[in-house]
């Protein structure tokens, strides 16, 4: 296809400027917030290499010599609001506190950033940002007793959690804003349609748990720390 490399590159082993020539007018700094604003405002879809070149003030074509493909540029801003993570520089403490704290921090940089659950990947772990991210979190995790491929394993997790968390978040949301009533309302309706299903007999099992007696649904953040604890614990070494 014509514009592709024959082989996969990684953005970050290209030199961000070569030896000889005048010095880039744009930085891949500079991209990449061009392209986080234009997100963080109208979302992913209005992110366009035309756009971010005239968000920056240069031409089309002149962009794509600073970052030959849109993939790329997706990568320079996914790596720039990793940047937006705080570690303590006591370092680490309880390896589950930790946890909770990068867990929490992710979530926030997710909830600023609505669109990065899209494109988020793995694929993009090897960028700086994102280097330092793991590698902080890997010596928070050093003095657990667990094999280093499960502590990576507990990072995935935790980060995926996080995502699907965020994302059903976003969901509700969206469907809350096309709808001409409230997320309360819906849920009062939808709960009492599926409690006359239950009382038909068709479904035992739920009818079962529903007579058992349902805690009411808490406040978000709790149900957030509640699920990551649960998370965790399955991870607890065991003696």
């Amino acid at each position: 296809m014509a514009g592709r490399t024959a082989e996969p590159e990684v953005i970050w082993a290209r030199p961000e400027r070569t030896g000889r020539g005048p010095k880039p007018a744009y930085s891949r700094a500079d991209i990449a917030a061009a392209a986080v604003r234009i997100a963080d405002a109208d979302g992913l879809d209005a992110v366009s290499m035309r756009r971010v070149a005239a968000e920056i003030g240069c031409g089309t074509m002149s962009l794509y010599n600073y970052v030959p493909r849109k993939e790329d540029l997706y990568e320079l801003m996914v790596d720039l609001i990793s940047g937006e993570y705080e570690f303590s520089a006591e370092g680490c403490g309880d390896w589950r506190a930790d946890m909770m704290d990068f867990a929490r921090q992710a979530r926030g940089i997710m909830r600023r950033h609505p669109w990065v659950v899209r494109v988020m990947s793995t694929v993009y772990a090897v960028s700086p940002n994102a280097l330092r991210v793991l590698d902080r979190v890997l010596a928070c995790l050093e003095d657990l007793d667990l094999p280093a491929g499960t502590k990576l394993e507990l990072f995935g997790m935790v980060n995926g959690s996080v995502m699907t968390y965020v994302a059903n978040e976003q969901a509700i949301a969206e469907r809350t804003r096309s709808v001409p009533w409230s997320a309360e309302q819906e849920q009062a309706v939808r709960g009492a349609y599926m409690m006359r299903q239950v009382g038909t007999g068709a479904y035992p099992h739920l009818a079962a748990l529903f007579a058992g007696g349902v805690a009411p649904p808490d406040d978000p953040e709790a149900a957030f720390d509640r699920m990551l604890m649960r998370l965790l614990d399955s991870f607890e070494p065991k003696n």
